[in-house]
């Protein structure tokens, strides 16, 4: 390759450079904000009928217009080898794909934007709080739902977690159509002893389980489950029987465990128990204030994302305590009304945009390759034929 070409190559890819810079620069402002984002939201794909797919067909077509009659005249003459006339074809196969992509890289720039105005940061300290006061925005009919709400979700304080044993009594022994069930819930404990076989406890495990008010078949009866980790057996059985039903520092809003959107660098488990000391210390142990100021930060996220919202944040922390201490009282009258499914799909649309950014939609992918290699192959049939005349004109 002369330097001639060469230079002519740098220029080429400078001014390709340039062009995806200016279509960068366009979707970083064509970008329309936090609001205007929904379910629909994606990254640009080639439509045929707006500014970016009009403007990139003509760019595209007069750049390689002119990219192949300079490469022609100016550049071709020359008999070239196997190799080199290769390497022109890896050459053209690059400069097509690069004239083909500019709407990529507005698809970039509008992803920067969005990145700007909305940092990851800033994304998972929104979902942190969500996920916290989660519980206490759910649709009044939700609150009865034993599938959301029950004490196996309580994580904090201890005893709690706990474990459900659903006993049944029947009424009369020999009709087995009469009976009723009845709930008793334990402590999750854990007990670790150096021992090949748990059957074998050691005298230190005994005090244990003595202190526990336990005895070794009783234990047994109440193990969940075992684990060996190097000589010792770790047993986490069900320990002391806790009433959640009587305790005062207990309510149903600490009876849920979702995360509204779990933040991708932490464990979900991790958070829920993160939220759930949150939660208990926002109800029992901080001022009423504390939660006040929670949903006005609420009110501010549904305001920043465009959420619709009848919550006015005084009157939910009023209906939160008020709740919080008359328990056998159903939510019917909490006043938490917002549009809960667009801000579901708002954070759902997120998420794809930030963790699965999709450039190149599926439903043109095949269309781009194809329509790459057809650029590439007209590009070097070309060279190829202008290549063979030139050698052969030389040649008389």
């Amino acid at each position: 390759m002369d330097r001639k070409l060469k230079l002519f190559l740098i220029k080429s890819f400078t001014v390709l450079f340039f062009i995806h810079l200016a279509y960068f620069i366009y979707g970083y402002v064509k970008f329309k904000g936090l609001q205007e984002i929904n379910i629909y939201t994606e990254f640009y794909r080639f439509k045929f009928y707006d500014d970016v797919s009009i403007s990139h067909f003509f760019i595209s077509g007069l750049f390689l217009f002119f990219f192949i009659i300079v490469l022609l005249r100016n550049h071709s003459k020359k008999r070239d080898e196997l190799s080199k006339i290769l390497g022109t074809g890896i050459i053209l196969l690059l400069v097509s794909f690069l004239s083909l992509t500019f709407f990529i890289s507005y698809s970039f720039g509008l992803n920067a934007k969005l990145r700007t105005e909305l940092p990851e940061k800033s994304l998972n300290k929104d979902k942190t709080l969500l996920n916290v006061l989660q519980p206490f925005l759910y649709n009044y009919t939700s609150y009865s739902s034993e599938k959301l709400f029950n004490p196996e979700n309580i994580l904090y304080p201890r005893p709690y977690p706990v474990i459900e044993q659903r006993d049944t009594l029947y009424y009369d022994p020999n009709n087995r159509d009469y009976y009723s069930t009845e709930s008793s819930y334990y402590s999750i404990d854990t007990l670790r002893m150096l021992s090949n076989d748990h059957k074998k406890l050691s005298n230190k495990a005994r005090l244990v389980l003595d202190f526990l008010g336990l005895d070794t078949n009783e234990l047994e009866k109440r193990i969940i489950s075992e684990k060996k980790i190097g000589d010792s057996t770790e047993i986490i059985f069900k320990g002391a029987e806790v009433h959640p039903q009587y305790d005062e520092k207990m309510c149903i809003f600490l009876e849920n465990k979702n995360l509204f959107s779990p933040v991708r660098t932490v464990s979900e488990y991790r958070q829920q128990y993160q939220n759930a000391v949150e939660r208990y210390n926002l109800l029992y142990k901080y001022s009423q204030d504390s939660l006040l100021y929670s949903f006005q930060r609420l009110d501010v996220l549904l305001k920043k994302y465009n959420i619709e919202t009848q919550i006015i944040p005084k009157e939910l922390t009023k209906d939160v305590f008020y709740y919080r201490d008359h328990h056998q009282e159903p939510l019917n009258a909490i006043r938490n009304t917002y549009e809960r499914n667009s801000l579901k799909e708002k954070f759902t649309t997120l998420d794809r945009l930030f963790y699965k950014p999709n450039y190149l939609h599926p439903s043109i992918r095949q269309m781009f390759i194809s329509a790459v290699i057809s650029v590439w192959l007209i590009l070097f049939l070309l060279y190829l034929i202008w290549n063979f005349r030139s050698r052969k004109s030389s040649s008389k």
